[in-house]
Order: C-alpha cells, then structure tokens, then sequence
C-alpha cells in the first residue's frame, strides 16, 4: 500500500471503515512524517503527546464509528478554541489558554470522529496573510522553505501540502482559504456567508465578513469536509440551510459560461506571470467546454476597498477594543492589529452605514452579472510567495502598497459580498512557485463552484502532479 500520508482523505476514511487500515497506524505515519517535515515548515504547533494520540487511535479502532473523519488525524487552525489543546490564536495574550470546552467548529468534526492532534500556525489573531507570529515563529512554504505559506490558513495549507494531514479547516475574511491555498498548490473554499455556523455567544447580526471553511489536495475531500462543517443553527440569523455536496460533484461543465475580471483593469497590481497561469487555467475550464469571457470592471475598485475597509476596522474594534484598551494589553498586539482597531474607534455610525450601503450597491451589481454568468473568476493572489521573513509585501509590481493588507485587495470583492469561491491551483511559475485562482459564483451557489472546481481537478490533479519535495 501507498504511503498513508499520501493518501487524500475519502480515500483514508474508506479504507479506515473497511478495515483495511486501522486507525493506529495512520496515526503513526501521521506522526512519523510530523517528526521529519514539521521542523522545516512550523505548519503544526501545539502537538500533542505522541502516547496519548497513539492512545486515542487505538480507542477509535476498539469503538463504534462516529462519521466519515472517524480515526482521522486531524489539526485545527489555531483561531479556534479546542478542549485540553493550547489555543494562542498566535498572541503571547493567550500563550497559555487551554480552554475547556471546544469552539462551535471542532465540536463538530470531533463529533464526526476526528482524532485532534494539535493546531496549525496563523498570524497573530488572524490579522494579515503572512502565518508569523511571535508565539511560534513563520511558517515556511513547503515549495520554498525561504518564502511564506501566505495565511491566516497558512499553517493548513502548508501542512495539507506537506502531507502532514489529509483535510484541514480554515477561515477566511480577507481570503486567508484562498491566498495560503495558492500559495501551497492546494485547494480552499471560502462558503456562502451563513453556511458554516459560528459560536454564536457574541454579536450575530451585523458584522458579516468571516467565515470558517474547507482545505484540501482536491475537491471531493473539500465538499465532504463541508457538509461536516455545515450545520443550520437556527440561533445565528444568517444561518442557511445545507445541502449535500459530495454526491453529484461529478458534471459536464459544457456550455457554462464564466467571466474573467483579471487584474480589474489593471486596479490590482500584479506581478509578472500570475495573470498568464491564471489564463492558462482558465483555458482547461475552456476546453471541457466552458465559455471564458474577459470582463471589464463591474464596479469601481476603489469603493469596494473603501467598504471593506471600513467594515473590517469596524470589526477589528468591537472584537478586539477590550484588549486594546488595556494598557498591559496593547503592548502585546503587533502594529498591523492595532491600527486597525483604532481606525475603528474613530469611526461613526453613519461612516459604517456608508460602508454598507456600498456593499449593497456591489451585491446588486453582482446579481446582475449572474444574469449572464454562472461564475466569475479572479487571481487568488497578486503576488507570488514572498521571503517569509517580511512582516508584509511593501510593494506589488512596482505600486507602492499604502496598508498591511492592501496586496491582497483580488480578494475583496468575493469577501465583501459573502460569496462562495473555491481557491484552485493554476500551476507554477518561472521560479518554481505555486499560484492559483477564485472561481466563485452567487450567494448559495456553493455546489455548482464546487462542481466546476471537481471539473477543473479532474483535468489537472495540480497536488498530485507536483508535490513538494524536501
């Protein structure tokens, strides 16, 4: 048999469910390949006791089977909160918190039978897609250990690519499934806004630009891990209802016609042959019979930054102002965090309504163009891998970049309407580094771009075909 660790994850739990594999001994792989690739990449941190995961392996093969990740090594982002596992969220503020109980996600894929065997790497509090924090350190690209594995899911992607798991989970605001998934030659599917439910012990109603999401090495693995993450909570108002999308993945792509926004004539900077890949991808899509259609920009560029921008400081403040305003406290928060939340204490209600009134105008816009196209599609990222010791890129082809975050601005219009957009990878470039792109369609279209992502893999299998070597 195959390496285990080179094994996707339906493949892993059907072999898991027949028996022809037991649950020890893919753990034990799983920590074998940990223990050589894990020091050269810092995907994983938090890393529980080999003894007590191999323990736990052997309870889920003495046991009843739980769900399809039953006996699957699993390691969660380290945002969220899982029992008895240190969750930092990458802060020296909680280097030592060890929660108790597990966070809405977690609960739910321990419920489906997922061994935890620690976390994956982020940004400091999620801010900025670049996973350095000052609790672990960088995460290194698995193509080029010199250069960054993007973020806030850059530990998932990188660990997925390393083979040091088989499915990971992540969350994205400003494309942190999307940016590290192309970045690390995998896949990242940000859901509608409301598919995957989040703990709803805070404020549910107004602040809609985050969700959690699926990361894989193909589709199949993504839509399985959705509908585990999926649940309808009847206690968030903008919970939906789930569908199945494993099932029925498989379609003929002929005749749907996809637009092509590009560098949103030439809004965002991009550097020298990522729009050229994305292209070529894009012309796979075209020779299974899809219509790929350059468009113009649908919408001022400058109002959509201008919306997100305001809605994510305003978001930063009212999640993050009690740690700001403790003095103590605020020393401990990197620059980029703080600028953000203070931005959003100097900001009024009507500067917000500004905010969501643009947002509106662009989600009728997008109604519109879903008239004429089933889906549309965007680079992932407008800059290849970077040194991983940059705190963030100061300049994106030449144009001086004026925030933290303002080199992935190809993200935004996706995250400002709350659509679902599946990260693909589209190859690699002259240096031998990953690049992808988005192809996202309507609020609740989540299985057609899955389906059109199946499609795409089928054709192309990018993890497969090149995987990193160390």
């Amino acid at each position: 048999m195959a390496d285990l660790t080179e094994l996707d994850a339906t493949v892993l739990s059907n072999l898991l469910e027949a028996r022809k594999v037991s649950a020890l001994e893919v753990m034990t792989a799983t920590l074998d390949r940990i223990e050589q690739i894990n020091p050269k990449i810092t995907a994983i941190v938090s890393l529980r006791d080999r003894d007590d995961l191999l323990d736990e392996a052997r309870q889920a093969d003495a046991g009843p089977r739980k769900g399809w990740l039953h006996g699957v090594p699993m390691a969660i982002k380290d945002l969220q909160k899982v029992a008895g596992i240190r969750s930092t969220s990458g802060s020296p503020i909680h280097v030592d918190r060890l929660p108790e109980v597990d966070d809405t996600l977690p609960a739910l894929l321990r419920a489906s039978g997922a061994i935890f065997i620690g976390k994956t790497n982020v940004p400091e509090f999620g801010y900025g897609s670049h996973s350095l924090n000052p609790v672990f350190g960088v995460t290194g690209n698995p193509y080029d250990l010199s250069k960054s594995a993007g973020g806030s899911s850059g530990g998932a992607a990188a660990a997925l690519a390393a083979r040091l798991v088989a499915v990971a989970d992540g969350s994205d605001a400003m494309g942190s499934l999307r940016n590290p998934a192309a970045f690390c030659n995998v896949y990242g599917f940000r859901p509608s806004f409301g598919l995957v439910p989040d703990d709803p012990n805070d404020e549910t109603f107004l602040h809609q630009i985050a969700t959690d999401g699926p990361m894989a090495r193909n589709v199949s693995d993504i839509a399985r891990l959705l509908e585990t993450m999926a649940v309808h909570d009847p206690r968030q108002p903008h919970s939906r209802q789930p569908e199945t999308y494993a099932e029925g993945l498989d379609i003929d792509p002929r005749g749907m016609r996809i637009g092509w926004l590009a560098d949103w004539g030439g809004s965002y900077p991009m550097e020298t042959g990522i729009l050229d890949l994305c292209s070529a991808g894009l012309k796979v899509l075209e020779g299974l019979g899809c219509t790929i259609e350059q468009l113009a920009p649908p919408f001022p560029a400058e109002m959509i930054w201008e919306s997100w921008t305001t809605l994510r400081s305003w978001s930063a403040a009212a999640s993050y102002g009690n740690l700001y305003s403790d003095p103590e406290k605020r020393t401990l928060i990197k620059p980029e965090m703080a600028w953000e939340i203070e931005r959003g204490l100097k900001l009024s209600a009507l500067d917000v309504h500004r905010a969501s009134e643009i947002r509106s105008q662009w989600f009728v816009r997008l109604a519109e163009l879903f008239e004429t196209y089933d889906a549309l599609s965007l680079p992932s990222a407008q800059i290849w891998p970077f040194p991983k010791e940059w705190r963030w890129p100061q300049t994106v082809a030449g144009h001086q970049m004026d925030t933290y975050h303002r080199w992935m601005e190809v993200v935004i219009p996706v995250s400002l309407a709350g659509l679902p957009s599946l990260a693909v990878p589209a190859g690699f470039g002259p240096r031998d580094l990953p690049m992808g792109f988005q192809i996202f369609g309507p609020r609740g279209a989540d299985k057609l771009i899955l389906q059109l992502g199946q499609a795409y893999h089928r054709a192309t299998d990018w993890p497969r075909t090149r995987p990193p070597r160390f």
